[in-house]
């Protein structure tokens, strides 16, 4: 059930092989052991309009909006968040701005029909 998104300013995406940084990120997704594999979603979403305090959209960035069914610990969530860091850093490290945010969705309100 993970959702992985990468969000990119398309500044960013000029400076950096975004397929490969998804793959890789997504890699890492269904190697952390703390998922069914054939449930692991990752998508990009290219930005075309941002503004970063004063400098409006002079700052380019990447950011990782990670949801998962709560019941994972702290624990395991920092170190998938320090994983995926660790990817964005090794492979964007010219980016200003990298962020990841892991988020618990509510599994009482979570919905999911395959067909």
């Amino acid at each position: 059930m993970p959702n992985l998104v990468l969000e990119y300013s398309n500044s960013a995406d000029e400076r950096i092989n975004v397929q490969g940084l998804l793959e890789d990120l997504h890699e890492v997704t269904m190697k952390c052991g703390l998922f069914d594999v054939d449930s692991v979603k990752s998508r990009s979403l290219r930005c075309h309009n941002w503004l970063v305090g004063e400098e409006g959209d002079n700052v380019d960035f990447i950011h990782i909006s990670f949801e998962l069914l709560s019941g994972r610990t702290e624990e395991q969530k920092r170190d998938l968040s320090r994983k995926l860091m660790e990817v964005l850093q090794q492979q964007a490290s010219h980016i200003r701005s990298l962020t990841v945010n892991i988020r618990d969705m509510d599994k009482s309100c979570f919905q999911k029909v395959i067909n």
